[in-house]
């Protein structure tokens, strides 16, 4: 290749990359998924993220990056996001590393969303017991912040999809008083934020479940810095 070919592509390079740093500057957030080990479909819920984000920019402003970032549990990238979703419906494994990591992430500020997406609940309980052996995940009471953000949600969690005929439910970790990890349970609340083809359900519950991940993104964003 010529010097005169390598000097154009290295200017081509140079106006890229400042033109995707100047994009980026436009936002003030930017959000991630969990991309963990075990074999587990981390990347389910396709559509969901960038429309949770789209929703939390029209009806916040909260200026979120519009697509989700992808982090994985021991990167030191974990301390870039003050809101981590994590979902799936099989094996979940975090190393000893990884775990630390994420306990430091959660205790210096970060907030983690699992989502039960039918299937996760046994490896996610085994694996969050790594991250804070000394703590129970407990039902977060109705009447706690993350439920009462923008979107009031008096009875807790809306039930988005039916599996086992229970009630959807939120637990939480609570380190030092604050919540820095909510589970949904039994309530496929990221199912709720796919493009509406995907399950057809109807528009009510899709917003439903849009405001509940708004609230979540709100608390985690506001309350829980």
């Amino acid at each position: 290749m010529s010097l005169a070919k390598k000097l154009l592509l290295s200017l081509l390079l140079i106006t890229h990359l400042s033109l995707l740093t100047t994009a980026n500057a436009q936002y003030a957030y930017k959000i991630a998924k969990l991309k963990y080990g075990g074999g587990g479909d981390w990347y389910a819920n396709k559509t969901s993220m960038p429309n949770l984000i789209k929703f939390c920019n029209q009806n916040l402003r909260m200026n979120v990056f519009p697509e989700e970032d992808i982090v994985e549990p021991g990167s030191p990238d974990l301390f870039s996001y003050p809101f981590i979703h994590l979902t799936g419906h099989g094996n979940v494994v975090f190393s000893e590393s990884e775990s630390r990591n994420l306990r430091k992430y959660l205790i210096s500020g970060g907030f983690l969303h699992l989502d039960d997406n039918y299937g996760l609940d046994k490896f996610i309980r085994r694996e969050m017991k790594k991250v804070f052996p000394e703590l129970e995940f407990v039902e977060v009471p109705f009447n706690h912040p993350v439920y009462h953000q923008k979107f009031n949600f008096p009875n807790g969690l809306p039930k988005i999809h039916e599996h086992d005929s229970k009630a959807p439910q939120g637990f939480g970790l609570f380190w030092q008083g604050r919540l820095v990890c909510f589970y949904s349970y039994e309530c496929d609340l990221g199912n709720g934020w796919e493009d509406q083809s995907v399950y057809n359900d109807p528009e009510e519950l899709r917003q439903q479940a849009l405001r509940m991940g708004t609230n979540l993104v709100q608390y985690a964003l506001t309350v829980n810095q």
